[in-house]
């Protein structure tokens, strides 16, 4: 933890893009080089912005559902690592949440990766997590979830836990029907290891 600790504190102090944040910069994330599941996700919603806990809102109840973890598991740092794609509250565009300050990942992604040596699993959530994290150009996402055992088992793509995504949800429904459960597993079993 030594050597991130100080970049911890760096990043919880970063103001790069503090300018664009209608709300200010409060980044919020979690991360220990002992985790060994890494939730990568879009940005802190307004709810998270003002609790500063990552995903304490309604997609956080579902994506720890999903993942069959209890809260004090998921928010043990020596388990899981939760770094969003911008570590503060982007702001509301006209159809949700505006995407992640770039400036973000430019700075920090990399060297938090770098420190993130046990990590097994990755979930990577949403359109803007799957740029990143997956080969370019990357597959709609449907497509992308769907073909889920090309990435398996060290990566895992999911639609973003949301409420808005009821509907994608509702006409995918063999997602939560069958790869859930493989999800569910999974995460156990790296987490028995």
């Amino acid at each position: 933890m030594s050597s991130l600790a100080p970049l911890l504190a760096e990043i919880r102090a970063c103001t790069l893009c503090a300018q664009h944040l209608p709300l200010g910069p409060r980044p919020v994330l979690q991360a220990h080089p002992g985790a060994r599941i890494l939730i990568a996700a879009h940005a802190p919603g307004r709810k998270v912005h003002a609790s500063g806990k990552p995903f304490d809102d309604a997609s956080g109840e579902r994506l720890r559902r999903w993942t069959g973890l209890a809260p004090d598991v998921f928010y043990d740092a020596e388990r899981v690592a939760l770094l969003p794609m911008g570590f503060c509250y982007p702001g509301t565009g006209p159809s949700g949440d505006l995407p992640p300050r770039p400036e973000c990942a430019k700075a920090w992604r990399a060297p938090l990766l770098a420190q993130l040596r046990q990590v097994q699993l990755t979930l990577v959530i949403g359109i803007h997590a799957q740029a990143y994290h997956l080969p370019r150009p990357a597959p709609p996402l449907t497509e992308a979830v769907r073909d889920w055992l090309a990435r398996w088992p060290h990566t895992m793509l999911l639609p973003h836990p949301s409420p808005r995504n009821n509907i994608w949800l509702a006409r995918n429904r063999w997602f939560e029907a069958e790869l859930v459960p493989l999800l569910r597993a999974r995460v156990a079993e790296v987490l028995r290891a």
